[in-house]
Order: structure tokens, then C-alpha cells, then sequence
């Protein structure tokens, strides 16, 4: 097996990565989790959105896999209350989702094109919402995400299981290519709400679209056939 790339270094600082392991494919189960999960070192959040006020809490887990043609993501959260929507698109859409609580990942293939990206949302009941982010607006993705989600209110937690096409995030993809990453988590019912980041956007006020912020992701080789 190849040895895994370490993160690369500018001076002194480490710059932040996670790392999704190959696979062939992944039954979605949130409940009962695939073992090839164990393969993909999690990354860990529990700090805001300028990297202060840590809260064990409110964690958050986020281990990533891929195949030639889906990106999994797999999201542990730990909460202190749920406060979602009732009420969604036949299929589980939701627009404004992050106006109640949910986990996120912004994913930018193309890192040359800072202003461009795509979010993903996922909530506590399996609401979801995915959206094509370009300068100036936002437009539905119809990604064709597929997903698995379930709680635990004796242990306060919700775990949620995402596949999303890599059609609908790359039209040519390249696994030696070097994405760039953000996750986020929103809870609570009033403001001051918790807005959780990996990566800190560093802004006066709750922002997650701050592309410069972003971490990276990158993709471990697949086996040889």
C-alpha cells in the first residue's frame, strides 16, 4: 500500500488536510457503518467559526471515502439540543436548512476558481440541501446526493451518511488532484446560535463562505489492478 502523503508544511505551519481512502463502494448505513469507515482517519471540530470557545459538546467527526464515481462523507455529531424543520420536499429538500441545525461541507474542486464551490447540508431528520455557489449567487445543484441519517438521544448524538455523484462536482475527475475543504456545524434555536468550523473563517460575524479558510482534501491512491 502507498504511504500516505503528509500535509504539507509553509514555515511553521502545518497546512490542515483530510485525507479520503479509496474504496470500490459503500452501502449507506448510519445506524451500522460500513468497516471501511475504520480506513479513514477522522478529522475533529468543536471551536466556532474564529476558532475560539471550544465545546466538547457539541464535536463533530468527519471521516471521508471515494470511488470512481461517489464521494462519501460520514459525519458523527454530538449535540446539546435539535431544533429542525418539520416540513420538507418530497424527496427531503429543504431550502434555508441552516436556519435550523445541520452538518455542512463546502467542497472546490478547482481551487483556481476561488469564488466557485458547492455546500452540501445535512440535518438531525435527513433534511438535506445542495447548492452550486459562484460569484454573485447560488443556484440548486441537483446532485443527486444520496444519504442516511439517525439519532441517538441516549448518548446525543446524530450520525449522517452522505454519497454525492462526482459527476456533480468535477466533470473530469482526478484523484491526484488537491481539493480544497470546509466542514461546519449550526445548532440552536435562537441567536446566538453555535456555528461551528474545522477550518476558522475568522470573521466578525458567523460566515462560512470564506474560500481562503479552507483546508485540504486529498485522495489516497486507489489499489493497484
Amino acid at each position: 500500500m502507498p504511504a500516505q502523503k503528509k500535509p504539507e508544511v509553509r514555515g511553521d505551519v502545518v497546512e490542515p488536510e483530510i485525507v479520503a481512502k479509496y474504496v470500490d463502494t459503500v452501502l449507506l448505513d448510519a445506524a451500522h457503518p460500513a468497516g471501511a469507515w475504520k480506513s479513514a482517519s477522522p478529522i475533529a471540530f468543536s471551536a466556532d467559526w474564529q476558532g475560539k470557545n471550544v465545546d466538547p459538546g457539541r464535536e463533530t467527526q468527519v471521516r471521508v471515502l471515494w470511488s470512481r464515481h461517489y464521494l462519501y462523507l460520514r459525519f458523527e455529531c454530538h449535540y446539546r439540543e435539535l431544533f429542525t424543520f418539520e416540513d420538507s420536499d418530497p424527496n427531503g429538500r429543504r431550502d434555508h436548512l441552516w436556519d435550523r441545525d445541520v452538518a455542512e461541507v463546502f467542497l472546490q474542486p478547482d481551487p483556481s476558481r476561488e469564488r466557485f464551490y458547492r455546500e452540501f447540508e445535512v440535518s438531525p431528520n435527513g433534511m438535506f440541501v445542495d447548492l452550486d455557489i459562484f460569484p454573485g449567487g447560488l443556484a440548486d445543484l441537483k446532485s443527486g446526493l444520496q444519504r442516511s441519517v439517525v439519532r441517538d438521544e441516549k448518548s446525543h448524538t446524530w450520525n449522517a451518511e452522505l454519497a454525492i455523484p462526482m459527476n456533480s462536482l468535477t466533470t473530469k475527475f482526478d484523484p491526484a488532484a488537491i481539493w480544497r475543504v470546509n466542514f461546519y456545524r449550526v445548532e440552536g434555536r435562537n441567536e446566538p446560535r453555535a456555528y461551528l468550523a474545522w477550518q476558522p473563517t475568522h470573521t466578525p460575524q458567523p460566515n462560512f463562505h470564506v474560500p481562503k479558510a479552507f483546508g485540504k482534501l486529498r485522495f489516497a491512491s486507489a489499489p493497484a489492478t
